[in-house]
């Protein structure tokens, strides 16, 4: 971790599966009034930002149906797929996870979208809902 002065957990962004980012845009651009945010597409997933807040909403389009927003909207249909927390250490953070006795998907950090590190919780750890941890 750097000097920089701790900042404190925060929600970076929510990430909503959806069949076709251009369906939604509008909706969220237009009618709630977020304004788009330039973001690099990751993980088989098209990505659209959008800035609420401190905060920004992402919409995570399949590039193709074994993608893993692929197999979630085939499971489950579009709606919310994870949540994404900043964490000033996540090496740190990581390490209380495994002493609580959370389970990880990243054991490891890895990086991702923007270059940032990030790592997943497991859903069956941390009450049905995919977590994402990023480091500021």
């Amino acid at each position: 971790m750097s000097d920089q002065p701790r900042r404190g957990t925060r929600i970076a962004h929510i990430g909503i599966a959806v069949r076709a980012l251009d369906e939604l845009i509008p909706f969220y651009r237009d009618v709630l009034g977020l304004p788009e945010t330039p973001l690099d597409d990751a993980d088989g997933a098209r990505i659209a930002g959008l800035a609420a807040g401190d905060s920004l909403v992402e919409l995570l389009q399949p590039e193709e149906p074994q993608s893993p927003i692929g197999k979630f909207l085939d499971k489950r249909g579009p709606g919310i797929h994870h949540v994404c927390f900043n964490v000033d250490d996540l090496d740190a953070t990581l390490a209380r996870c495994r002493t609580a006795g959370l389970t990880l998907i990243d054991e490891q950090p890895r990086i991702g979208a923007e270059g940032k590190r990030i790592a997943f919780l497991h859903p069956k750890s941390t009450g049905g809902v995919l977590i994402e941890l990023s480091e500021y």
